[in-house]
């Protein structure tokens, strides 16, 4: 078999992840690779260090990508934090809260759950009373944007919880960096983890995280080694570490960290205030459009994240046949329903460059065309 350059369609990205990615970025990408050890790409992986911290409002010194997409975030912080043995609550409203007891209980530790509807927020209340019944608890763990439902939760009073409680906290922030407030060092986080392809619209395989002062210690002090050799941040942060000599870890993935770069350096330039704000208008224009065809959101909009939007399938449509239709003749990509709520809403993202009017009008239109076949 003769196999040719694979040309993939010009679409326009409008489900949970990945988004649409800049042009700026795209070129970034191809240009031309040179070392991971090169002082020119060392002077960049500070810049990127750097924009990192202004994106999730963090002085933290362990602020860097991890060369893998959010989920290696997500295990990089368990796999860091929780050791054999350790007791770890963690909050469950939808996917991802799932995935983090799977984690707990990879890295040999015992999850404690506090359960929620999917499409509500995490309860504090009962957060507060589970770890009262379990004084014995070392890590509160939670997703502040549930991709899964659209739902967000109070970051600000569950790490204050944390704190309280002589906790630290995990943070699930994959899709609610640059698209909604995010203050890592005002709301006492401690392990935070993100992706490139959500709200910072770069392509995925990166995942940017950040550990506070606490978070450190904890990772020095551990018994027992971290699980993983190459999550283990007491290593990589010799090759991510200040100054210009740095300690050989791995190959990072040097042109997608260009494309990290650009992006950081868009947001910037747009300003990470007006990025949140730009996702909240383009969340009102779609809501007031979705609204006017009868269509209704799972997720109350006191706590309903703008950049991803769960629409109710309405009684009778095929909600797989709609997506189809929308991909075949418009090239726009929404998502299906995950896990409880699969075959019960559209996931819509409005996430980095998809959070455009010219987006949010091709949807409506789009969807009030399939609704009406």
């Amino acid at each position: 078999m003769t196999v040719s350059s694979f040309y993939p369609p010009q679409r326009t990205l409008m489900g949970p992840g990945p988004s649409d990615v800049n042009p700026r970025v795209l070129a970034a990408m191809a240009r031309p690779t040179i070392g991971h050890l090169d002082p020119e790409f060392v002077r960049m992986m500070d810049e990127i260090k750097e924009l990192l911290q202004y994106a999730f409002k963090t002085k933290n010194e362990l602020t860097l990508p991890i060369s893998a997409p959010g989920s290696a975030g997500m295990e990089t912080c368990f796999a860091n934090l929780v050791e054999p043995g350790d007791k770890v609550l963690v909050c469950i409203n939808g996917v991802f809260g799932m995935r983090m007891v799977e984690n707990v209980t990879r890295m040999g530790g015992e999850a404690i759950t506090v359960n929620n509807d999917w499409g509500t927020p995490v309860d504090v209340s009962q957060v507060e009373e589970a770890l009262i019944a379990n004084p014995e608890v070392r890590v509160l763990a939670f997703v502040h944007a549930e991709t899964s439902t659209g739902v967000r939760s109070d970051a600000q009073a569950l790490c204050k919880l944390a704190q309280a409680h002589n906790c630290l906290s995990i943070v699930d922030t994959v899709t609610s960096l640059a698209g909604v407030e995010l203050q890592v060092d005002e709301w006492g986080c401690d392990a935070v983890y993100s992706g490139t392809q959500k709200c910072l619209s770069c392509p995925p395989g990166i995942s940017p995280i950040t550990m506070s002062e606490k978070a450190v210690a904890a990772i020095q002090a551990r018994n027992t080694p971290v699980q993983s050799w190459f999550q283990d941040l007491s290593l990589v942060m010799g090759y991510w570490g200040g100054g210009a000599k740095r300690a050989y870890h791995h190959t990072a993935p040097v042109n997608a960290l260009y494309g990290l770069h650009e992006s950081l350096v868009m947001l910037q330039e747009e300003g990470l205030e007006n990025s949140w704000q730009r996702h909240a208008d383009m969340h009102g224009m779609l809501r007031d459009g979705a609204e006017a065809m009868g269509l209704d959101f799972l997720v109350d909009e006191s706590c309903r994240l703008p950049q991803l939007n769960s629409i109710c399938i309405p009684d009778g449509v095929d909600e797989a046949a709609v997506r189809s239709q929308l991909l075949n003749d418009y090239d726009l990509e929404i998502g299906a329903g995950l896990g409880a709520l699969a075959g019960k809403v559209w996931r819509v993202g409005l996430m980095g460059q998809a959070a455009k009017a010219t987006n949010v009008r091709l949807f409506l239109d789009a969807m009030g065309t399939a609704l009406g076949d």
